[in-house]
């Protein structure tokens, strides 16, 4: 029999072991119900299980990324050749373009023989005058960004003549930005031949990008040119009639040539240099590279008309061309070009730049013709002040200046009633036979 069932059968007051009072004592204890662990999981579904292993298997199963393509791979779809300098690799493309290339109705190769002091006066820059044009060093940059320590430029655009006259356009590629080095240098030696470089907003970006390339690179500085910017000449020229002075837009209305659907937009050029860097896949280049191409060029067809300005720019931009010179204080130009706008039907506006241009030059009596002639085709304040002014102090015609002081000239009420009292002293000081009795009826 157990131990418990002895236990069971013996009274209360039976003499016990000390086994026997031990066991009774731990059957009297209260029974304590064990604290419940928290239940397991439940296991996964036999569907997810599967499709875990099966997404194990292709991760096992997963080839390897194909080997990124050489730069010589890279560039196979592309105009550019590989060239082995001092300073390391060079990505370039060289092309000679022929003697009749045009850009819409412009002869690229009119650039050449332009006359240096007019670029000088339309660059508002004393320092173009002295150079030749023919040594001219045409430049534009493609970048990674707008700015910035970590902006590139992934490809220059250059161009020049050659000894025979034609025009050679240079691009040279970043295949990888350890290439840069031996790109800088080869812009400095180009920058040291040149005797002006010409862009299109080089002096705001491509070159202070390129200086500030050169520092990152820890090369000395790039030579110092005069530059002729034609986007600040574009805008002297051409924007009181087209606002926008894009370069794209003055070859539609300036040059006469669209590029059409086939040029990128800038702002996608940057993106598609980033995919070249990653998949070395230089078709995605193809019309980075065009574009900058026509750029360029572009460039030297603008300076063939900015040389041979007269019979080639609309009447407008001629008027432009006038402005810029008188700015300039070359006051026989602006009155010839100013002359020149006025033949071809630009109207008011040449006539009063005329007479504007003959006051400061000192030929008030012609600039007086021109205001009178002005006053009677168009009502005009400012006009009539400045006949006022010429009524005054050239021709000494106080009354004249009176009646046309008296139309309204373009003063506040204080200045012209000062005016007014003014010429009404003179008028009454004047001695009555040099008075003008019939300058009423003239005038």
């Amino acid at each position: 029999m157990s131990l418990k069932g002895r236990l069971s059968r013996l009274g209360p007051n039976a003499p016990l072991s000390a086994e026997e009072r031990r066991a009774r004592q731990r059957l009297q204890e209260p029974s304590v119900a064990p604290t419940s662990a928290p239940a397991p999981p439940p296991w996964p579904p036999v569907q997810v299980l599967d499709e875990l292993r099966a997404r194990m298997a292709a991760m096992l199963e997963r080839s390897p990324p194909p080997p990124r393509p050489t730069h010589e791979q890279s560039i196979a779809e592309l105009p550019f050749v590989r060239v082995d300098t001092e300073y390391g690799p060079l990505t370039q493309r060289l092309c000679v373009l022929a003697p009749s290339h045009h850009v819409g109705r412009i002869p690229v190769e009119s650039a050449r023989t332009v006359s240096a002091a007019l670029l000088s006066l339309l660059a508002l820059d004393p320092r173009i005058s002295d150079v030749s044009p023919e040594r001219a060093l045409y430049l534009d940059t493609e970048t990674t960004g707008l700015g910035g320590a970590g902006t590139l430029a992934f490809l220059v655009g250059l161009a020049w003549f050659n000894t025979d006259g034609r025009l050679v356009l240079e691009q040279l590629l970043l295949a990888s930005p350890a290439e840069e080095l031996a790109l800088i240098e080869h812009v400095r030696a180009r920058l040291d031949a040149c005797s002006v470089i010409v862009s299109f907003n080089g002096k705001s970006f491509d070159l202070p990008l390129l200086q500030a390339r050169a520092v990152m690179s820890a090369c000395p500085r790039l030579p110092e040119k005069p530059h002729l910017d034609l986007l600040h000449v574009g805008r002297r020229l051409h924007k009181a009639r087209l606002g926008s002075c894009r370069l794209t837009h003055l070859e539609t209305e300036v040059l006469g040539w669209e590029r059409g659907a086939d040029d990128i937009a800038g702002a996608d050029i940057a993106p598609l240099y980033g995919h070249f860097l990653r998949t070395g896949d230089g078709e995605v280049l193809r019309a980075v590279v065009e574009h900058n191409a026509w750029d360029v060029v572009t460039m030297a067809a603008l300076v063939g008309l900015y040389g041979e300005p007269v019979g080639l720019l609309h009447p407008a931009d001629l008027l432009g061309v006038a402005e810029t010179a008188r700015r300039h204080r070359a006051y026989d130009q602006a009155r010839a070009f100013a002359d020149a706008s006025l033949e071809r039907g630009a109207g008011h506006p040449a006539l009063y730049l005329r007479a504007q241009i003959e006051k400061a030059r000192g030929d008030k009596a012609r600039a007086l013709l021109d205001f009178e002639l002005l006053s009677k085709e168009v009502d005009d304040p400012a006009v009539r002040l400045e006949l006022v002014k010429l009524y005054e102090h050239h021709a000494k015609d106080f009354e004249a200046a009176l009646l046309v002081l008296g139309r309204g000239v373009l003063e506040d009420a204080a200045a012209m009633e000062k005016r007014r009292l003014r010429l009404s002293k003179k008028v009454e000081k004047k001695p009555r036979q040099q008075r003008a009795p019939h300058a009423r009826g003239r005038r």
